[in-house]
Formats: C-alpha cells, sequence, structure tokens
C-alpha cells in the first residue's frame, strides 16, 4: 500500500502554534475572504483579481478588486478604491492603462464600469436596460461583447424591457409551457436567453445602445446556469466572435450538443456553425497570437457530461482539425495560449491534485507545471504565470512563478484569522479497490489530535457522482470543519471521480450502486487498519447529491459501521428522479442511454427506495426548496420513509437555498445542524 502526506505549499506561513490554537469553525469558513480569477495586464507588469469578503447582515457576499505590482519584489496588495459599490470580473484593456470591471452600483442593475491601475475612480461604460451578464473586451479595445439576457423574438432591448413589465403589471401569475426547460438549476424559464451584443466605446458618457450578434439565435450564449465570458472570444483581428451554443428546439433537456459558433461583428448574420460534425460539448474558444488557429476543448460522446475533454486546434484558414496530447488522459480546463503560438496551457485535476499544465502544440508533450493543491485559475505573464492555489489546509493565495526559482507568494488574505487556527493534518493514501484496481482517499487527523486516543469519524461522501474531494479548500464540504470539531475526517475517491483517467471515471455509469459501494467499503476497512486514532465504533456516513444517494442506498445495503447518517439534497428514488430533474440528459446517460420507460430495471436496480424496510440508523435530511437538479420531493420522501418507519430522523429544509447552501448564515446552519446530529449519536453511548 502506497501513503504520502499532502506537503501545502500555502499551508507553511502563519499557522497557529498549539498554544494559541483554537478549532476551525463554520463561522470562520464562511468569514474567510476568497482570492479568484487572477488577471495579468498586457505589458506583464499588474495583477488585479477578485477577492470576496462575507456581508453578515446582508447574509451575501461582496466582491472587490485588489491588484499587486508583479515587479515589486516585496509589493502589498491593495485594495481598488473603484471597488465600493461592488466589483467582479476584471477584464484588462489591451494597453494595460484600463481594467474594466461589472458592477451593480447604480439602480442595482449590473452594467461595465471601467478604472486604471490606481483604481481611485470608476467610470460607467454601459447603461444598457437590461443586466450585462459577461463581458469581453475588444483586441483593439474599442468594443465590448455583452451577454444580456433578452426575448429572442423581440427586435429591440427596449421591447424585451416593455414586455416584461406588461407581463409583470398585468396580475397574472400563471405561466405555460410548450417545451422544457421549463426549470433550470433554481430558476423557471422566463422566455429569456442569453445572447451577445456588441457594445461600441470611445462616445461620451456611457453606452446605451447595443448591437445584437445573435438576434433570434434559439439558444443560450453563454449557457445557463453557469456560462461566462470564457464560452466567447474575439478573433486577434476583433472582426469576429466566436462563441459556445447549444440549440435549443425541444431536445435542449437531453442533448449536450454544444458547438462553436462564429459572427461578424460589423455585419451580423446568421451564426455559421464550425463543429456542426460533432454531436458531443464544444466550448471554450481561444485564438493563438496571429489569428492563424483557434483552440478548444471537444468531447466525444453526446450525452455525457463528464466525457473526457479533448484538446483540439483549428487551422482557421484550411478548416483542418487536430486533437493535441490525445494520449494524455486528463481532462483540461481554462485554456491559454503563449504569446508565440507555441504552446497551450491548463489547468487539470490530476490524481487529488488540480495543475497547471503545458501542452507542446508541435508535438503534444505535457509539462505538470505546478505542484501539489488545487489551482482555481491561472494567466499568463510575459515569462511565467500568476495561479490562484488553495489546498486542505489554506485558502486560496495568489503565486508567481517566473523562471526556475520557486513560486513567490503575492497575497497574504486572512492572515490574522489563519494564525488563530490548527488545523487537522491531511494525508492521501492508496488501496485496492472495485476490480483490485488503485482507489485513492484522504484521511485528516482532528485538530486537537493527540497521540493514543481514538476519535470519532465524519465518513465523507462526494457528489457530482464524477467529482472529486482532491487537495482542496472547499467552501461546502470543506473537512477542516469536522477536524475542528474534534472528529477524524474519511473521504474516498472511489470509481466515478475524476482526476485519475477517464476510464475510472466512466466505470460509475450503470453502476452507482456496486462499484463505488465496493470503494467505500474497502476504503473505509483499510483507514480502519492503517490509522489507529480512528473509532469505528463512533462513525456517521454523510454526502450531498449523488453522496446524498449513497448515504440513502447505504442505510439500507450497509448501515452496520454506522452511528447515523446525513443525506444533503440526496437522491431517493432514482426511478422518479429520471423524471424530474432538469437535465435529463445526465439520468439517462447514467442509466445506460435509456430513458425510465424503456428500461425501467436500469432505474430499478440501484433504486434507494426498494431497501427502505432495511432503513434503521438515524438520518438527517435536508434540502433546498429551489433545487431543480434533485427535486426537493426527493428529501420529503425520504424523510416521510424516516418518520413512518420510526427511525429517528430530521428535516433541515431551506425556503431560500437550492442545491447548495451559499447564503453566509444558512451555511452556519447547516454545519451546526450537521455537527450537532454528529455529536448526538457519536458520543458513548449513544446509538
Amino acid at each position: 500500500m502506497i501513503r504520502s502526506t499532502l506537503i501545502a505549499l500555502a499551508a507553511v506561513a502563519g499557522l497557529a502554534t498549539a498554544a494559541e490554537a483554537r478549532p476551525f469553525t463554520a463561522r470562520d469558513l464562511n468569514t474567510l475572504e476568497r482570492v479568484s480569477d487572477p488577471r495579468v495586464s498586457p505589458d506583464g507588469r499588474w495583477a488585479v483579481y477578485q477577492l470576496r469578503a462575507t456581508d453578515w447582515q446582508a447574509n451575501r457576499g461582496r466582491n472587490s478588486l485588489w491588484i499587486v505590482d508583479l515587479r515589486a519584489t516585496n509589493a502589498t496588495p491593495r485594495r481598488l478604491a473603484a471597488s465600493e459599490g461592488g466589483a467582479a470580473g476584471p477584464r484588462w484593456s489591451p494597453d494595460s492603462r484600463h481594467i474594466y470591471f461589472a458592477s451593480s452600483r447604480v439602480g442595482e442593475k449590473s452594467q461595465v464600469w471601467r478604472t486604471d491601475p490606481q483604481g481611485a475612480r470608476a467610470v460607467q461604460m454601459t447603461n444598457l436596460p437590461l443586466d450585462v451578464g459577461s463581458f469581453g473586451v475588444s483586441p483593439d479595445g474599442r468594443r465590448l461583447a455583452v451577454s444580456m439576457a433578452v426575448l429572442p423574438d423581440c427586435p429591440t432591448l427596449a421591447c424585451t424591457v416593455e414586455r416584461q413589465a406588461a407581463d409583470t403589471a398585468d396580475g397574472r401569475s400563471g405561466q405555460s409551457y410548450d417545451q422544457t426547460f421549463v426549470r433550470h438549476w433554481d430558476e423557471w424559464a422566463n422566455g429569456t436567453r442569453n445572447h451577445l451584443f456588441a457594445v461600441d466605446l470611445g462616445g461620451r458618457g456611457p453606452a446605451t445602445a447595443a448591437r445584437a450578434l445573435t438576434q433570434g439565435f434559439d439558444g443560450d450564449t453563454p449557457s445557463r446556469p453557469f456560462g461566462d465570458d470564457a464560452e466567447y472570444g474575439f478573433s486577434p483581428d476583433g472582426r469576429t466572435l466566436v462563441f459556445t451554443a447549444r440549440l435549443a428546439g425541444r431536445t435542449e433537456p437531453w442533448s449536450t450538443n454544444f458547438d462553436l459558433w462564429r459572427v461578424s461583428i460589423d455585419a451580423p448574420a446568421a451564426p455559421e456553425n464550425l463543429t456542426r460534425h460533432n454531436l458531443a460539448w464544444d466550448t471554450g474558444p481561444v485564438f493563438s497570437p496571429d489569428g492563424r488557429f483557434m483552440a478548444y476543448r471537444a468531447m466525444r460522446r453526446p450525452g455525457f457530461e463528464a466525457d473526457r475533454w479533448q484538446v483540439m486546434v483549428r487551422d482557421l484558414a484550411t478548416g483542418r482539425t487536430r486533437e493535441i496530447a490525445p494520449r494524455w488522459d486528463r481532462s483540461p480546463d481554462g485554456l491559454q495560449w503563449s504569446r508565440d503560438g507555441r504552446t497551450l496551457y491548463a489547468t487539470a485535476q490530476d490524481v487529488g491534485q488540480t495543475r497547471v499544465f503545458s501542452l507542446d502544440v508541435a508535438n503534444g508533450r505535457v509539462t505538470p507545471l505546478t505542484g501539489p493543491g488545487h489551482v482555481g485559475g491561472f494567466d499568463l505573464t510575459p515569462d511565467g504565470m500568476v495561479y490562484a492555489q488553495d489546498t486542505l489546509t489554506a485558502p486560496a493565495q495568489l503565486y508567481l512563478a517566473s523562471g526556475a526559482g520557486a513560486p513567490r507568494r503575492l497575497t497574504d488574505h486572512n492572515a490574522a484569522l489563519l494564525r488563530q487556527i490548527e488545523f487537522g493534518e491531511p494525508e492521501q493514501f492508496t488501496f485496492r479497490g472495485w476490480n483490485n484496481e488503485p482507489v485513492r482517499g484522504y484521511v485528516v487527523r482532528p485538530a486537537n489530535y493527540q497521540p493514543g486516543r481514538r476519535y470519532p469519524v465524519a465518513f465523507l461522501i462526494h457528489g457530482g457522482p464524477q467529482g472529486s474531494f482532491g487537495n482542496n479548500f472547499h467552501y461546502r464540504w470543506n473537512a477542516q470543519t469536522y477536524a475542528g470539531a474534534g472528529y477524524a475526517v474519511v473521504m474516498i475517491d472511489f470509481h466515478g471521480s475524476t482526476g485519475y483517467g477517464q476510464g475510472f471515471t466512466d466505470a460509475i455509469s450503470n453502476h452507482w450502486g456496486d462499484r463505488p459501494l465496493e470503494d467505500l467499503q474497502k476504503g473505509w476497512a483499510y483507514a480502519l487498519r492503517q490509522y489507529d486514532y480512528l473509532d469505528g465504533r463512533r462513525a456517521c456516513a454523510l454526502g450531498g447529491s449523488y453522496g446524498g444517494y449513497m448515504t440513502n442506498w447505504m442505510a439500507g445495503r450497509w448501515s452496520e459501521p454506522w452511528r447515523c447518517f446525513v443525506t444533503h439534497a440526496g437522491i431517493f428514488d432514482t426511478r422518479i428522479m429520471g423524471y424530474s430533474t432538469e437535465e435529463l440528459w445526465f439520468t439517462e446517460w447514467e442509466n445506460g442511454g435509456f430513458t425510465p420507460w424503456q428500461r425501467p430495471e436500469n432505474y430499478e436496480r440501484f433504486n434507494p427506495v426498494r431497501f427502505v424496510g432495511q432503513w434503521r440508523r438515524p438520518m438527517l435530511v435536508i434540502h433546498g426548496a429551489n433545487d431543480f437538479r434533485v427535486p426537493l420531493e426527493q428529501g420529503l420522501a425520504a424523510f416521510n420513509a424516516l418518520q413512518r418507519r420510526d427511525v429517528p430522523s430530521r428535516l433541515l429544509y431551506f425556503p431560500d437555498e437550492n442545491h447548495w447552501i451559499l447564503k453566509p448564515n444558512n451555511n452556519v446552519q447547516w454545519h451546526e445542524a450537521v455537527q450537532g446530529w454528529l455529536d448526538q449519536w457519536t458520543r458513548e453511548g449513544a446509538g
């Protein structure tokens, strides 16, 4: 068996000594300032980034922009005063003189603003009648591409505004639909589509006009619910825009056929489909500096959202397209070109880490550039890169990698708070799981660990199911909140997890209840043998989404080791899930590509509802009302079953949350309820 201690690059400085340390709490988790989205100025001097702080009274996060001088050896980051009123999504002008950003400081409507590296003053650049959802800056700095949610049959922005106002004013609340999606993620469909527009800059005052680039297009660009400006980009000459979109029609909820489309900026016409021959997902277009090539990411299997992303390069003159590094069994994200056009850079999950890699465009050679930890974002400098990295023991900070030397840390946010905290020590381990294949897991010691003592255990099960816990500082399922409460933590990256090769990820499809369960069972047994501080008699299993499905499944199939369960947004009935979730492609792929009426046996094979008669362990059920991925009724049904069977149980319901619990006060309540449940059932003599 293989074991390796996780060395946290960012966790060395600023840790509390044992004498002054205190446990990490859920309130600490929500208080931490969050570093993200580093953007390097084209001249290489500055890095601007976004910082999220918690406004407890407003029960939300507040974003501001910070900047650091990359040429100064000991530069201290500073907050841009132009952030007052909120600022997010910084983007540089090509001449490095201006920073564009999004803000809703006036009239609660999101618009594009601009400041400079000194950041003393904010200038409004757009004053459009609808919210700007995302934006990009043209290579010559003379215009913006912006996205707005419009009624696609409206010829003007004013038409959308007027029709929406009329619908609100008539006092009728009924909504009728002739096709799905009727709702997606946490919003009901209101007839709008995300469309792209060109906004010319340089006039007096903020721009009030926008030229439609996708008029009448039946699809969203960027995609909903999480798409952004990474899904579209200007050509280097600024004359065209390439964007990602899926044609809607009636097949949208069961299709992953996103294509790349090209449209003229100055004379918009019907967009040209550049990837019509690939019926799977294409996205993330980025142009080489000379404009000859376009790189993008593509999947190959229609209907599968967790297929391996391939790196494709298209010769725009000939249309010839080839894959870069076809033997690299990882799934990259966030492509960027080097300035000489010879190299592509990307992030990818890699055996529990998320690293930046370089890809040689000519020969496909792949080289990892960062070490242990999770890189959440990066941007290139003339001779290196700036990247945001976090670990299991440290929230994200920015680092500058330049030349052959060690990366230089640029930020020190949360230093005062982190000096008070003692984190639990993490370790990654390897064991033989399903099919005798190597599977990785993690153990985290309690923050107050003392040799010779045994501790209760929180056995965390990740969602996805094509996901990974990994060496990262998670803001929803953070192992340190349990370690701070006195628990040891065990986490298994079972078959189906990402970052271990596509075959490992594929293994879970049509096998939700057997292969991952075998990994969890063998991983738990291995951890108990290897780590003598784990008290296997006082352990609870908990998870969300697929992790919630698995706790429901374990309650009927493998309940013996557990004092209790926690199921958050968990699937209770896989058959009904196949009818009621909004993204139908997900359940259909995971059940062999069939609908519930075509192959009902596929949906019933690993259906937790079949084994409710064997549920005996106490269970906490948590669900949000606006969860349309795993609808609320799944949680209510599980709770009803527990109550009817007289199993100790509790329902925690959030009327204002979706699949995730995002509001700071609600997030603290969630953690307090979960830890209280674990404390109740893992104390000596309980159960």
